[in-house]
């Protein structure tokens, strides 16, 4: 799927004022606070459910007011690889609502009210590259997870109930493990519940990860770079899988009951980057780190594409953090992947240097004070 449209209301300083975009490529330029980022923060919110940049809904929502509304029309590409069971002329309207002061979301898929997120992320896969991405090599295996986890959701449907379920069984297993007196039959009950939610969230994982493992090695069998054959990529799903959660968890009683809170489990999975023995964040530059970020980003798009799924890519002043070199790259990739690209930038871009050989079909925009000129 594709947005090709998009509206709202009371989004900070974005005028309500109705944009059509196009299914290829979309160049926004503009000053600093002219409103570039937002476009792209409102498209994240219907298919990601929250902004990119800021955690808090009420930072998004313009100055004095109380509800902001993002509302969206996204379709199958023609020309590109179209969803499972749709045809050419589907299109579907996606709604996010929220009220500030109520606390309350409310989310409409083609005019119907739907209970969870993922029936608009399902719809619009949104993936994300900005200074802040970057992290996923540089920062904790909180961030390498959520990156799994992404295409995990939109690869294995029943995923996104498997990690709910095991997160109310983490919590419950937590609190048991606080209490003042320890109820050993109770957390054995959890442990059960846990390890069997845990061998089916891992066997999703393993599956998609050998679905990217074989997208990214693809790409790095066509750069040149001295990095590519001391690097090693590996999934730890959470323990040792040479003995069973059940276990491991028995053996490690003690340990838990000190911390208070689960040590070992999905929750603790982690996609391991290592060069030569030792973790990529340590040996690697931070030009090196946002190389081997950007072929994972586009590894991560080739795996849903495949599967004739669309990605919405979002690059956010991307020109702060990549040259001239690594921006035609990503360009020339996701072109190759036929997916729907936002770029922002404060120069006006130019597109035959994104692009060296074939130009895509894109439409340029410039913004200014929240609102879309399209050249």
């Amino acid at each position: 799927m594709a947005l090709l449209k998009l509206q709202t209301d009371q989004f900070r300083n974005l005028s309500a004022d109705p944009v059509t975009f196009s299914p290829s490529f979309n160049l926004l330029y503009g000053e600093n606070g002219s409103g570039k980022s937002s476009v792209l923060e409102a498209i994240g919110y219907l298919g990601l459910g929250r902004s990119f940049r800021i955690s808090r809904h009420q930072a998004v929502c313009r100055h004095g007011q109380n509800r902001f509304t993002v509302f969206g029309v996204v379709q199958p590409v023609v020309d590109g690889p179209a969803p499972e069971h749709s045809h050419a002329g589907d299109h579907h309207r996606l709604g996010f609502a929220r009220n500030i002061q109520d606390k309350e979301t409310l989310l409409r898929v083609d005019g119907e009210t739907v209970r969870g997120l993922s029936a608009l992320a399902r719809l619009l896969p949104v993936s994300v590259i900005d200074p802040g991405v970057f992290e996923i090599v540089a920062g904790g295996p909180g961030q390498r997870r959520q990156f799994l986890d992404w295409s995990v959701f939109h690869v294995e449907p029943s995923f996104a109930s498997l990690w709910q379920q095991c997160q109310r069984v983490t919590s419950q297993r937590n609190q048991t493990l606080r209490n003042g007196r320890l109820d050993e039959h109770l957390l054995r009950v959890w442990d059960g519940q846990f390890a069997l939610l845990a061998e089916r969230i891992t066997e999703a994982r393993q599956s998609v990860v050998a679905l990217f493992q074989q997208a990214f090695q693809s790409l790095l069998d066509e750069i040149e770079t001295p990095w590519v054959d001391g690097l090693k990529m590996d999934f730890y799903p959470g323990w040792d899988r040479k003995l069973s959660l059940l276990e491991v968890l028995a053996s490690h009683r003690d340990q838990e009951v000190r911390m208070g809170h689960t040590l070992y489990g999905p929750n603790r999975a982690d996609l391991r980057l290592r060069y030569q023995g030792r973790p990529v964040a340590e040996t690697f530059s931070r030009g090196q780190q946002k190389t081997l970020v950007i072929l994972m980003k586009i590894a991560q798009g080739m795996v849903l594409a495949n599967l004739g799924k669309q990605v919405t890519f979002l690059l956010d002043d991307i020109n702060a953090e990549l040259d001239a070199e690594h921006r035609a790259m990503l360009a020339q990739k996701l072109y190759e992947l036929r997916c729907q690209v936002f770029v922002t930038s404060i120069e006006r871009p130019q597109p035959e240097l994104l692009w060296r050989d074939t130009i895509p079909d894109f439409r340029m925009f410039h913004v200014e004070h929240g609102r879309l000129s399209e050249e």
